[in-house]
Protein backbone atom coordinates (compact mmCIF):
# COMPACT_ATOMS: atom_id res chain seq x y z
CA UNK A 1 0.00 0.00 0.00
CA UNK A 2 1.13 3.21 -1.26
CA UNK A 3 1.96 5.93 1.70
CA UNK A 4 0.34 9.62 0.98
CA UNK A 5 2.65 12.74 1.67
CA UNK A 6 1.97 14.28 4.86
CA UNK A 7 1.20 17.28 2.91
CA UNK A 8 -1.60 15.82 0.99
CA UNK A 9 -3.13 14.51 3.71
CA UNK A 10 -3.29 17.43 5.45
CA UNK A 11 -5.01 19.11 2.34
CA UNK A 12 -7.27 16.10 1.99
CA UNK A 13 -8.11 16.47 5.81
CA UNK A 14 -8.97 20.21 4.91
CA UNK A 15 -11.19 19.36 1.72
CA UNK A 16 -13.08 17.35 4.11
CA UNK A 17 -13.86 19.65 6.78
CA UNK A 18 -15.69 21.69 4.17
CA UNK A 19 -19.41 21.82 5.17
CA UNK A 20 -21.72 20.39 2.68
CA UNK A 21 -23.26 22.51 0.88
CA UNK A 22 -27.08 23.19 1.89
CA UNK A 23 -29.84 25.19 -0.39
CA UNK A 24 -31.28 26.30 2.81
CA UNK A 25 -29.01 29.25 3.23
CA UNK A 26 -29.90 32.31 2.07
CA UNK A 27 -27.98 34.47 -0.42
CA UNK A 28 -25.22 37.07 0.46
CA UNK A 29 -26.65 40.53 1.24
CA UNK A 30 -25.49 43.15 -1.80
CA UNK A 31 -22.64 44.81 -1.42
CA UNK A 32 -22.90 48.29 -1.06
CA UNK A 33 -19.32 49.28 -1.89
CA UNK A 34 -18.97 49.01 -5.38
CA UNK A 35 -15.26 48.64 -4.91
CA UNK A 36 -15.38 45.65 -3.33
CA UNK A 37 -16.51 42.05 -5.38
CA UNK A 38 -19.67 40.54 -4.36
CA UNK A 39 -19.23 37.40 -2.33
CA UNK A 40 -21.88 35.01 -1.64
CA UNK A 41 -22.16 33.31 1.91
CA UNK A 42 -21.70 30.16 1.16
CA UNK A 43 -20.78 28.11 -2.59
CA UNK A 44 -24.39 26.77 -2.81
CA UNK A 45 -25.51 30.27 -3.20
CA UNK A 46 -22.90 31.20 -5.46
CA UNK A 47 -23.75 27.78 -7.87
CA UNK A 48 -27.21 28.69 -7.88
CA UNK A 49 -26.62 31.95 -9.26
CA UNK A 50 -23.20 31.80 -11.33
CA UNK A 51 -23.32 32.65 -15.16
CA UNK A 52 -24.93 29.53 -17.25
CA UNK A 53 -25.64 28.83 -20.52
CA UNK A 54 -26.56 32.04 -22.98
CA UNK A 55 -24.75 34.09 -20.62
CA UNK A 56 -21.94 36.77 -21.61
CA UNK A 57 -18.99 35.73 -20.46
CA UNK A 58 -17.11 38.67 -18.37
CA UNK A 59 -13.82 39.80 -20.19
CA UNK A 60 -10.73 40.15 -18.22
CA UNK A 61 -7.32 40.65 -17.87
CA UNK A 62 -4.99 38.78 -15.24
CA UNK A 63 -1.27 37.53 -14.80
CA UNK A 64 -0.03 34.37 -15.70
CA UNK A 65 2.72 32.38 -13.30
CA UNK A 66 5.22 34.68 -14.87
CA UNK A 67 3.20 37.86 -14.64
CA UNK A 68 2.41 38.26 -18.22
CA UNK A 69 -1.20 39.38 -18.95
CA UNK A 70 -3.39 37.52 -20.27
CA UNK A 71 -6.73 38.70 -21.79
CA UNK A 72 -10.01 36.40 -22.52
CA UNK A 73 -10.99 38.62 -25.89
CA UNK A 74 -7.38 38.59 -27.42
CA UNK A 75 -8.09 34.50 -27.02
CA UNK A 76 -11.38 34.14 -28.44
CA UNK A 77 -9.59 35.70 -31.65
CA UNK A 78 -8.28 32.52 -32.52
CA UNK A 79 -11.44 30.33 -31.03
CA UNK A 80 -13.27 28.89 -28.26
CA UNK A 81 -11.79 28.91 -24.68
CA UNK A 82 -12.20 26.71 -21.64
CA UNK A 83 -12.15 28.62 -18.98
CA UNK A 84 -11.83 26.51 -15.53
CA UNK A 85 -12.41 27.69 -12.10
CA UNK A 86 -10.27 26.25 -9.46
CA UNK A 87 -9.62 26.77 -5.64
CA UNK A 88 -5.98 26.44 -4.96
CA UNK A 89 -2.42 24.40 -4.65
CA UNK A 90 -3.71 23.36 -1.69
CA UNK A 91 -6.61 21.40 -2.74
CA UNK A 92 -5.76 17.69 -3.96
CA UNK A 93 -9.17 17.92 -6.03
CA UNK A 94 -8.11 20.74 -8.26
CA UNK A 95 -4.31 19.09 -8.31
CA UNK A 96 -6.10 16.19 -9.47
CA UNK A 97 -8.18 17.87 -12.32
CA UNK A 98 -5.56 20.34 -13.71
CA UNK A 99 -3.44 16.84 -14.31
CA UNK A 100 -6.49 15.52 -16.21
CA UNK A 101 -6.75 18.43 -18.49
CA UNK A 102 -2.90 18.63 -18.55
CA UNK A 103 -3.36 15.22 -20.04
CA UNK A 104 -6.27 16.02 -22.36
CA UNK A 105 -4.33 19.05 -23.86
CA UNK A 106 -3.45 17.79 -26.80
CA UNK A 107 -7.39 16.82 -27.44
CA UNK A 108 -8.49 20.36 -26.38
CA UNK A 109 -6.12 22.37 -28.73
CA UNK A 110 -7.05 20.13 -31.56
CA UNK A 111 -10.67 21.47 -31.32
CA UNK A 112 -9.35 25.20 -31.89
CA UNK A 113 -9.40 25.95 -28.31
CA UNK A 114 -7.67 27.28 -25.67
CA UNK A 115 -7.49 25.94 -22.48
CA UNK A 116 -7.03 28.67 -19.13
CA UNK A 117 -7.28 28.44 -15.42
CA UNK A 118 -7.89 30.70 -13.00
CA UNK A 119 -7.80 30.76 -9.43
CA UNK A 120 -7.51 33.17 -6.27
CA UNK A 121 -3.89 32.34 -4.97
CA UNK A 122 -1.35 34.76 -6.10
CA UNK A 123 1.10 34.47 -8.87
CA UNK A 124 4.14 32.49 -7.26
CA UNK A 125 1.60 29.97 -5.55
CA UNK A 126 0.58 29.33 -9.47
CA UNK A 127 3.75 29.08 -11.02
CA UNK A 128 4.29 26.08 -8.09
CA UNK A 129 1.40 24.47 -9.06
CA UNK A 130 1.92 24.84 -12.82
CA UNK A 131 5.33 23.50 -12.43
CA UNK A 132 4.32 20.60 -9.70
CA UNK A 133 1.64 19.78 -12.25
CA UNK A 134 3.77 20.06 -15.86
CA UNK A 135 0.51 22.35 -16.88
CA UNK A 136 1.21 23.62 -20.25
CA UNK A 137 -1.59 25.80 -20.25
CA UNK A 138 -1.74 29.35 -18.37
CA UNK A 139 -2.79 29.42 -14.93
CA UNK A 140 -3.93 33.04 -13.98
CA UNK A 141 -4.16 34.65 -10.65
CA UNK A 142 -7.51 36.85 -9.57
CA UNK A 143 -6.08 38.03 -6.33
CA UNK A 144 -8.94 39.32 -5.04
CA UNK A 145 -11.70 37.39 -6.46
CA UNK A 146 -12.78 40.52 -8.95
CA UNK A 147 -13.16 37.87 -11.73
CA UNK A 148 -14.73 34.87 -9.68
CA UNK A 149 -17.27 37.28 -8.50
CA UNK A 150 -18.09 38.85 -12.09
CA UNK A 151 -19.01 35.40 -13.05
CA UNK A 152 -20.92 34.82 -9.93
CA UNK A 153 -19.18 32.20 -8.67
CA UNK A 154 -17.11 33.85 -5.70
CA UNK A 155 -18.52 32.77 -1.97
CA UNK A 156 -16.65 33.71 1.84
CA UNK A 157 -15.32 31.01 3.75
CA UNK A 158 -17.45 30.61 7.10
CA UNK A 159 -15.16 31.13 10.65
CA UNK A 160 -15.82 27.70 11.56
CA UNK A 161 -14.29 26.04 8.12
CA UNK A 162 -11.43 28.59 8.61
CA UNK A 163 -10.70 27.27 12.02
CA UNK A 164 -10.77 23.22 10.38
CA UNK A 165 -8.63 24.14 7.84
CA UNK A 166 -5.90 25.53 10.55
CA UNK A 167 -6.47 22.53 12.81
CA UNK A 168 -4.61 20.44 9.68
CA UNK A 169 -2.51 23.17 8.87
CA UNK A 170 -4.36 24.56 5.97
CA UNK A 171 -3.97 28.45 5.98
CA UNK A 172 -5.19 30.18 2.49
CA UNK A 173 -3.78 33.34 3.29
CA UNK A 174 -0.38 31.46 2.15
CA UNK A 175 -1.81 31.50 -1.40
CA UNK A 176 -4.06 33.99 -1.80
CA UNK A 177 -3.10 37.02 -3.46
CA UNK A 178 -5.23 39.11 -1.61
CA UNK A 179 -3.81 41.04 1.12
CA UNK A 180 -3.14 39.10 4.43
CA UNK A 181 -5.48 39.47 7.23
CA UNK A 182 -8.72 40.35 5.22
CA UNK A 183 -11.91 38.02 4.11
CA UNK A 184 -10.63 38.31 0.70
CA UNK A 185 -7.77 36.15 1.48
CA UNK A 186 -10.81 33.55 2.87
CA UNK A 187 -13.20 33.97 -0.30
CA UNK A 188 -12.82 31.24 -2.77
CA UNK A 189 -14.50 30.68 -6.09
CA UNK A 190 -17.06 27.89 -6.46
CA UNK A 191 -15.24 24.97 -8.95
CA UNK A 192 -16.37 26.09 -12.29
CA UNK A 193 -15.69 24.95 -15.91
CA UNK A 194 -16.96 27.13 -18.98
CA UNK A 195 -16.89 26.69 -22.51
CA UNK A 196 -16.95 29.71 -24.23
CA UNK A 197 -17.54 30.55 -28.20
CA UNK A 198 -15.26 33.10 -29.92
CA UNK A 199 -18.35 35.69 -29.97
CA UNK A 200 -18.02 35.59 -25.75
CA UNK A 201 -20.74 33.81 -25.34
CA UNK A 202 -20.88 30.83 -22.93
CA UNK A 203 -21.78 27.88 -24.71
CA UNK A 204 -21.37 25.07 -21.73
CA UNK A 205 -21.21 25.63 -17.88
CA UNK A 206 -20.32 23.00 -15.26
CA UNK A 207 -21.11 25.01 -12.00
CA UNK A 208 -21.04 22.81 -8.81
CA UNK A 209 -21.31 23.63 -4.99
CA UNK A 210 -19.88 20.12 -4.06
CA UNK A 211 -16.07 20.75 -4.44
CA UNK A 212 -15.51 17.01 -5.42
CA UNK A 213 -17.02 17.45 -8.78
CA UNK A 214 -15.43 18.27 -11.81
CA UNK A 215 -16.10 18.79 -15.46
CA UNK A 216 -13.81 15.97 -16.80
CA UNK A 217 -12.19 16.00 -20.28
CA UNK A 218 -14.62 13.99 -22.15
CA UNK A 219 -17.77 16.43 -20.57
CA UNK A 220 -15.35 19.37 -22.29
CA UNK A 221 -14.28 17.80 -25.37
CA UNK A 222 -17.82 17.20 -26.23
CA UNK A 223 -19.67 20.99 -25.64
CA UNK A 224 -16.72 21.74 -27.78
CA UNK A 225 -17.86 19.31 -30.63
CA UNK A 226 -21.29 20.98 -30.21
CA UNK A 227 -19.41 24.88 -30.64
CA UNK A 228 -17.80 23.89 -33.85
Amino acid sequence: MRLLPLALLFALAACAADPEPTSAEPDAAPDTDVAQPAVAVSAEAAANHALGVGDRAPDFELPDAMGQTVRLQDLLVDGPVVLTFYRGAWCPYCNTQLRDYQDALAQVEATGARLVAVSPQSPDSSMSMAERNDLAYPVLSDAGGEISSAYGLLFQVDDETRARYHAVGVDLERYAGAAPGTDAAWALPVPATYVIDRSGTIRAAFVEADYTQRASPRQILDALGEVG
